[in-house]
């Protein structure tokens, strides 16, 4: 066998180096994040006076940007110019301090670093020996935070004791969360009902009130739960829309009359429409009579309850099986970032787990490490754990329950503002940072009036640039939401969107006695 020839001519066929493609390049990776970093900074300084809502129309960045990829390559200044002058004017800026809609987005130095780090990193981290920091960094944050929660021990992968029978795994969004747990009390109830294979699925029935998330529904149906067994139970004024247990336990128990078996209840700690909370501790009660999975849905609220004042909410948390939150929504961490906590975490991996030969390696097999993969729907994974553990390493919890108790002061100045104008009513009561409100009928209005007068309120707000609310149905009215929590927002924010709906309402009022 000859030797390998390495003198500089037996290489010439594959070109010359300094000519050659170097998407990596040192200098361009500095030049062009500090073109980037710049952008960015100049956005959060200049976000405030842009309008908040886009007025651009479907389809619009096709025709401003070449329809076709480009062929050869251009400078990166040509990519940043086309990102200033056409994307910048469509976006929806979820970062404006005067955003008020849907729930907020929030994030952080800190977070946009650790998730800059993280990108440059590319980890794929699917078991423990292919990114070793990277899951044993998404362990110690997932712990910290459930220390922050005051989760009990049994949902920490790290307890006092050594390794404990729970954990969590950082996921993409609450839709994941809800799909894996639900997966997993899926495949226990058919081998607590003796099934075999899934000859017993259309017998599982699921359980949620009427205000939980749509998603919820979605992922029921993806599991493969029979739709005609998914439950959604209304709610009412009378508990401020939240799940009833003696309601619950009522249904529960004529399913199982009817010969179906309770498989999985959804509590929520903040329902999207109204804030509404389950009551955790209760449900989890009634749970336990038919042995069914309780989850907890807390994406928006649960980060409120890293505050003493508001852990109240969590209450019972110790009897659930699972429990999420999203760090993405009030907690200062850009997306994406859910946090799924379970109680036993082989209930989860034992319905997830693959096992290809090609990541089979010692540490895994030891058992003394959990391979993420085996706790969510795919197999690659991001470095998620590293912008969630640098936001509470950097700021600590006193900074974070400082951002929190300050949008629940801010919208409790905003609620009080809308309950001492007589034009207005509060819908429901407000639990944390989210005031749900309306015009109320007032003089010949009917309700049918005041729904079009708030929807035409809502338009001519969201108009301005100024402002942008969102609305929902609660109890058949049409109502807005005006939800505090952008990163960037202050008290004069809430006030001026204030005096901006106060205005509008009384042009929306003259008019119609005019009419």
């Amino acid at each position: 066998m000859g030797s390998l020839d390495t003198t500089p001519a037996a290489f010439s066929a594959f070109g010359d180096d300094a000519g050659s493609f170097q998407p990596l390049n040192p200098e361009d990776v500095r030049s062009y994040l500090h073109k980037a970093v710049d952008f960015i900074s100049d956005y959060y300084k200049s976000v405030e006076s842009l309008p908040v809502l886009p007025d651009v129309k479907p389809g619009y960045l096709q025709r401003e940007l070449q329809a076709a990829p480009p062929a050869s390559s251009a400078p990166f200044d040509v990519a940043m110019k086309e990102l200033r002058a056409s994307v910048v004017p469509g976006m929806t800026h979820w970062a404006s301090p005067n955003f008020f809609a849907f729930f907020p987005s929030t994030n952080s130095a800190a977070a946009i670093a650790g998730d800059l780090i993280a990108s440059a990193m590319n980890t794929v981290g699917f078991t423990w020996q292919a990114a070793p920091a990277a899951t044993e960094m998404e362990v110690l944050a997932l712990d910290w935070l459930a220390q922050l929660l005051r989760l009990p021990p049994s949902f920490m992968n790290r307890t006092g004791a050594g390794r404990g029978t729970g954990g969590g795994v950082i996921l993409g969004t609450t839709s994941e969360a809800m799909l894996v747990t639900l997966v997993a009390a899926r495949d226990a109830a058919l081998r607590r009902s003796g099934s075999e294979g899934v000859s017993g699925l259309p017998r599982l029935a699921v359980y949620a009130a009427d205000q939980t998330h749509s998603t919820f529904f979605k992922a029921c149906r993806l599991a493969g739960f029979d739709p005609a067994n998914i439950r959604s139970i209304p709610t009412g004024a009378e508990t401020d829309y939240a799940l009833d247990p003696a309601r619950l336990l009522e249904i529960m128990q004529a399913d199982v009359d009817a010969g179906l078996v309770p498989t999985y209840i959804c509590a929520t700690v903040g329902t999207t429409s109204s804030n509404a909370v389950d009551p955790v501790g209760a449900i989890a009660d009634v749970a336990a009579v038919f042995n069914a999975w309780v989850h907890v849905d807390a994406a928006y609220a649960g980060s409120a309850c890293i505050c003493p004042e508001f852990r109240h909410h969590l209450a019972g948390v110790e009897r659930v099986d699972s429990i999420s939150m999203s760090p993405h929504k009030w907690l200062m961490t850009c997306l994406d970032c859910t946090c799924l906590w379970v109680r036993d975490t082989h209930r989860l991996t034992d319905s997830l787990e693959t096992n290809p030969e090609y990541l089979k390696n010692d540490a895994s097999e030891s058992g003394t490490v959990t391979d993420l993969k085996d706790m969510q729907v795919g197999v690659g994974r991001r470095f998620r754990g590293l912008k969630l553990w640098m936001v509470m390493r950097t700021y600590g919890a006193a900074k974070l329950q400082e951002h929190i108790r300050s949008d629940v002061a801010m919208a409790r100045m905003f609620e009080d503002a809308v309950r001492a104008d007589d034009r207005f009513e509060v819908v429901v009561p407000r639990n944390f940072a989210l005031v749900c409100f309306r015009i109320k009928p007032r003089g010949g209005m009917t309700e049918e009036d005041a729904d079009e007068a708030n929807r035409e309120l809502m338009e001519r707000l969201n108009k301005t640039g100024k402002a942008y609310l969102a609305h929902t149905v609660v109890g058949g009215k049409f109502v807005l939401r005006f939800a505090v929590g952008s990163s960037l927002q202050e008290e004069r924010h809430v006030r001026s969107a204030w005096e901006l709906i106060k205005k509008t309402t009384a042009e929306i009022m003259q008019e119609i006695v005019v009419e």
